[in-house]
């Protein structure tokens, strides 16, 4: 199915106005594009979710916030106009106590299905070790040893092709054993904690913050016959800490990552391992302190392209 993407040219106090006006017109959903969110988020004092950010962005005083929907196509030349006639509206009656910039507006035909089109052309099966990461819709004859990860196509973060959740793959072959018990904090796709189990072990939990997240992983796991081994929590980690992992992995963020060190080790074995993933260069030393402040020590290090991935076990 195609639409219209109409985008408005406004400012962050007209932002929402604009938004409720566009909502009137459409099922399909709305974006507000605006730096001062962005800006907002990475400097509150009470949650961190982004690891690193263009320090540019802090310095550009640039003030414009762009506004979308998607109207579908048959009806747009009805819709657009509207939206636009109401937005006029909306200025004059705020009599110029609002700013609302330029309003210009800009169209353009999208098709709905596009991003899976394009995931399904270039996605391909990937090999990690004795993983092979298989897209669902094409046919694969795996060799000896080798164990298939199906996925299907999703929005959640974790096909195998970024070095991040690659190292985790990769390390984790390492540690797993018939009898482990693993752990995927911040799971996505689900890809860590099916591949674990592909390896072998007996069980797995998975947990993440994202619903999303939580659904594709519910999925993939059906997909791949393992859902009677995976237990997946809408949730930061778990809250059960009389459950203990052999492997607990974490691919995030290095800020996030931080913010976790207190609470990771509750989930560990004595003689466990955790895996953390998803670290660039300039957040290295402080993800590693924060374990080391926690009484864990990193045992490997391990780099791809700019993102490195650690394993790390209790002190001695």
């Amino acid at each position: 199915m195609k639409y219209i993407e109409l985008t408005i040219h406004t400012t962050t106090e007209a932002s929402e106005i604009v938004s409720d006006i566009m909502w009137n017109y459409t099922d399909y959903g709305v974006t507000i594009c605006d730096r001062a969110d962005v800006i907002a988020l990475q400097t509150s004092k009470e949650t961190t979710f982004w690891d690193y950010m263009d320090d540019e962005l802090t310095e550009n005083k640039q003030t414009d916030v762009l506004v979308k929907c998607y109207v579908a196509e048959d009806v747009a030349p009805e819709y657009i106009p509207a939206i636009l006639a109401d937005i006029q509206n909306a200025k004059e009656l705020s009599g110029g106590a609002l700013s609302f910039g330029t309003l210009e507006d800009t169209k353009r035909t999208v098709d709905g299905d596009d991003w899976i089109d394009v995931w399904k052309k270039h996605f391909r099966p990937i090999h990690l070790g004795k993983i092979v990461v298989v897209p669902e819709w094409i046919e694969y004859t795996p060799q000896a040893d080798e164990k298939i990860v199906l996925l299907d196509s999703n929005m959640a973060f974790g096909t195998g092709e970024h070095e991040t959740t690659s190292s985790c793959v990769e390390l984790m072959q390492s540690y797993i054993t018939p009898d482990s018990v693993c752990i995927d904090v911040g799971c996505g796709s689900g890809i860590l904690g099916i591949s674990a189990i592909k390896l072998g072990a007996k069980k797995a939990y998975l947990t993440d913050i994202d619903p999303i997240a939580v659904e594709s992983s519910l999925h993939n796991a059906k997909l791949n016959r393992v859902d009677d081994k995976t237990v997946v929590a809408h949730a930061n980690l778990l809250d059960d800490t009389d459950i203990q992992g052999d492997v607990v992995m974490a691919n995030i963020t290095g800020e996030v990552l931080k913010l976790l060190a207190p609470s990771m080790p509750k989930n560990l074995k004595k003689d466990g391992v955790l895996i953390l993933s998803g670290i660039i260069e300039s957040r290295l030393e402080m993800v590693k302190n924060a374990y080391e402040e926690v009484g864990l020590e990193v045992t490997l290090e391990k780099r791809k392209g700019e993102w490195f991935a650690l394993v790390l076990k209790h002190k001695a």
